[in-house]
């Protein structure tokens, strides 16, 4: 199946919930509701001739006052590619988990809610996977400040440097 049907597929099942369409590149794309990100996956993955079966990666960004979640999908049995994109207010960043629907979307979820501090709710394990618990803030988010102290550690212009004691 070739993605201008695959898209009309998604447009057939889910009229007017499609936002964005982009057939063409590299990664074809298409931006739903949010509210129906997990309608959209389950579909997506579950539908024999669509069978999205891998999910690549999760991807989120900061666009200022939204923040936009990209998750890449692939079919290995039809080798086709899709990205699904949703957006939401940075204010309230919370995306419904897909981790149930696709099992890697766990980490993939944890590391985006650890960078740029999108909420996965439902997620059963959403924690910080790359940066310690106690870290201030989300360092891939748009006005991100960079602690100038952290457990004993200074960042004195450009690097980290461990604060000795004297002897």
């Amino acid at each position: 199946m070739d993605i201008e049907l695959i898209i009309e597929t998604l447009e057939k099942r889910f009229p007017g919930k499609l936002l964005e369409k982009s057939p063409a590149g590299f990664n074809p794309l298409v931006k739903v509701e949010l509210t129906s990100l997990r309608e959209t996956a389950a579909f997506l993955k579950k539908t024999k001739e669509l069978d999205f079966d891998f999910l690549r990666c999760v991807t989120a960004v900061d666009c200022g006052e939204k923040i936009q979640v990209i998750y890449n999908l692939l079919s290995y049995a039809f080798k086709h590619k899709l990205a699904l994109k949703v957006e939401t207010a940075k204010a309230e960043a919370k995306v419904p988990t897909v981790s149930d629907i696709w099992p890697t979307a766990g980490w993939h979820e944890r590391e985006a809610y650890d960078l740029v501090g999108v909420v996965f709710e439902g997620h059963a394990d959403l924690r910080r996977i790359l940066l310690p618990e106690d870290w201030p803030g989300h360092p891939l988010s748009k006005g991100y400040e960079f602690p100038k102290e952290y457990r004993g550690l200074t960042n004195e212009g450009k690097e980290w440097n461990i604060r000795r004691q004297k002897n």
